[in-house]
């Protein structure tokens, strides 16, 4: 990717160990300070950034005091300022039930009417120390009716979800939340969740690049700074292994098909689909070889940290190597500098 200057003095300054960190993001237990993730796993390692989920949720002030203590950390310790993420798209689909978005994806009624709300969840995020957001949701649904994601879908017109895509993701911007769009290639035709078990989309890349590809097409085009790929397994690989962990669709779709330049982040590794498969390091050391800039495991903590010591093991023998590395996370620092995270300078904001 193209670098600034001061992003990539800051990659050059980053030992191999602290660079392999950045590209976790770490799911965590628990609802106040004296979580591990917080009196252990962020002061020994410069993680990437922390996932807060419903489970560690109380109350608004709550959340402001987890998001701010992993800023404080990351000042204490010299760490990069972290990314601190959330899945908030309304209704059913929200990790904090009484803050905004309202409605869920589908009953969100116009484009107009989803960038408003993106740009209330985005301010409202922001303002309480979230400062990156597991949306756009651009699946497209089954026409009948029947999917897996009805609900969290916006519609069954690709074109349709489209506009939803090119409404929504400056308008996240705007908001200063990083925004990252899922489930890449798409798994509005999934057979089932793959958060349970695996899963399989029955188009071919042909179709894919007809239907459920176009809304990602127009997020790139939107300068979307990161996508999620998802799990479901594709005929543009071998209908068996999840697209996280598929060099097929990461680099070979995502990456030389559709362009796109920004962060690919893995959805939870801790899934059913990906469970099913492989083990978390084994998982881990797959994703980045097939492209992933960012590998996210919501829990054990005994699996992410044998996933970090996996990957990081794997580029000091050359199995993972450096330049896939070094690629990652300039592509990560980019991306935070993007939401202003990092200054001009190289160095932290205080990520409020």
């Amino acid at each position: 990717p193209r670098v600034p200057r001061s992003v990539a003095d800051l990659a050059r300054r980053l030992p191999l160990d602290r660079k392999v960190a950045q590209m976790f993001l770490i799911g965590f237990r628990g609802q106040t300070l004296t979580s591990p993730v917080f009196t252990s796993q962020l002061r020994r390692q410069d993680f990437g950034g922390i996932v807060i989920s419903n489970r560690n949720y109380q109350n608004p002030q709550q959340l402001a005091q987890l998001a701010g203590e992993a800023v404080v950390i990351s000042q204490q310790e010299r760490h990069v300022p972290p990314l601190i993420m959330a899945a908030q798209e309304g209704g059913d689909f929200s990790e904090f039930p009484d803050l905004p978005p309202a409605a869920a994806p589908a009953d969100q009624g116009s484009p107009r009417r989803a960038a408003a709300s993106a740009r209330q969840t985005g301010a409202s995020l922001r303002a309480l120390g979230v400062n990156g957001i597991f949306a756009p949701s651009l699946d497209v649904t089954t026409e009948d009716g029947t999917g897996v994601f009805e609900g969290q879908a916006y519609s069954d017109d690709p074109r349709r979800v489209s506009a939803y895509a090119a409404a929504t993701v400056p308008a996240y911007r705007r908001a200063r939340v990083l925004a990252a769009a899922k489930h890449f290639p798409g798994i509005g035709a999934a057979t089932g969740s793959p958060d349970d078990a695996p899963a399989q989309v029955g188009l071919t890349t042909e179709e894919l690049l007809q239907r459920d590809l176009l809304p990602f097409r127009t997020a790139i085009r939107a300068r979307v700074p990161a996508i999620v790929v998802g799990h479901a397994s594709y005929d543009a690989d071998d209908f068996v292994t999840p697209a996280s962990l598929s060099k097929a669709v990461t680099t070979g779709l995502l990456r030389e098909r559709l362009r796109f330049k920004g962060v690919a982040i893995t959805d939870d590794l801790a899934a059913g689909a990906v469970a099913a498969v492989a083990s978390a390091p084994d998982a881990a050391i797959q994703a980045v070889k097939a492209g992933a800039d960012m590998v996210y495991i919501s829990g054990p903590r005994g699996d992410q940290e044998a996933a970090l010591n996996a990957v990081l093991n794997a580029a000091r023998r050359g199995d993972i190597s450096r330049r896939r590395i070094d690629e990652a996370v300039a592509r990560i620092l980019v991306a935070k500098r993007g939401a202003g995270l990092i200054t001009r300078k190289g160095r932290g904001t205080g990520g409020g």
